[in-house]
């Protein structure tokens, strides 16, 4: 957490401790335990919450990892008007797609006709072969495994 957030959260639990200590009296209870009890809690909450977010994501990264079968297609000559959906749908056909990616021109915004598809690996060798050089909404296809992204340098920034 940063020091902002940290603040902000520390003034958060004042103001919660403060509204316990003021209504305490309304439920007949202590106020400084219903303040303290605020307090802690408020100030606990967020960093319960950070510890099981953090715990599931690595749960969800263990299942990417236990599937470590995945590959990346490299899926060329795409129509502009094809979005991700259609996409995932074609391939879907050929076996299980984790995900797809549609490249865009980061100036304009506008799909660049190319883009990648993960696929499970035992899935993936088929769908080349069934899907390249096939017709897709009026264009012929272009998969094949995508290649690994070279590092970047420094100097090329």
């Amino acid at each position: 957490m940063k020091f902002p957030q940290i603040l902000t959260l520390v003034i958060i639990a004042i103001v919660l401790a403060v509204i316990g200590f003021l209504t305490a009296s309304m439920f007949q209870a202590d106020p400084k335990d219903v303040a303290a009890s605020l307090f802690i809690g408020a100030l606990l909450a967020p960093l319960i919450n950070t510890f099981l977010s953090k715990a599931s994501s690595t749960a969800n990264n263990n299942d990417v990892s236990a599937d470590d079968n995945v590959k990346t297609l490299y899926v060329g000559n795409l129509p502009y008007r094809a979005n991700e959906s259609a996409v995932r749908e074609l391939f879907s056909e050929q076996g299980t797609v984790h995900s797809v990616r549609l490249m865009k021109d980061k100036h304009t915004g506008k799909r660049r006709g190319f883009g990648f598809v993960e696929m499970s690996a035992s899935d993936a060798d088929s769908a080349v072969s069934a899907l390249n050089d096939t017709e897709f909404q009026q264009r012929t296809l272009k998969v094949r495994e995508a290649k690994d992204r070279p590092e970047r340098s420094d100097e090329n920034v």
